[in-house]
């Protein structure tokens, strides 16, 4: 990475996300879309039909690293993740979201 790069911050990253685990039922998304916003991230989440919680992150390549590490370990407080899988990374040069939405 070039020192103009870093001037800049670290540039924007996207990336899915899938958590399985006891994941459903247990305020899940809101507490994602509260640490979401708390670390200034855009995005979304949602259940899907089969029990996991899957999304987007995009934001400054640090910001998502922390939503990373806290959908891995953290989740809300009733909750139990078995496992966070993460997918199709990629720089963007804009954020595609407005805010982040908990989506039905």
């Amino acid at each position: 990475a070039g020192g103009a790069a870093m001037a800049e911050g670290e540039g924007l990253v996207s990336v899915d996300y899938e958590v399985s685990g006891k994941v459903q039922g247990v305020f899940f998304r809101k507490y994602t879309q509260g640490e979401a916003k708390r670390l200034g991230l855009v995005g979304w989440v949602q259940n899907t039909s089969h029990g996991t919680v899957q999304g987007q992150i995009q934001g400054p390549t640090a910001s998502v690293r922390e939503l990373q590490e806290w959908l891995r370990k953290v989740g809300s407080p009733q909750s139990r993740i078995s496992r966070a899988e993460f997918s199709n990374e990629k720089k963007i040069v804009a954020l595609e979201h407005k805010d982040f939405r908990i989506l039905k």
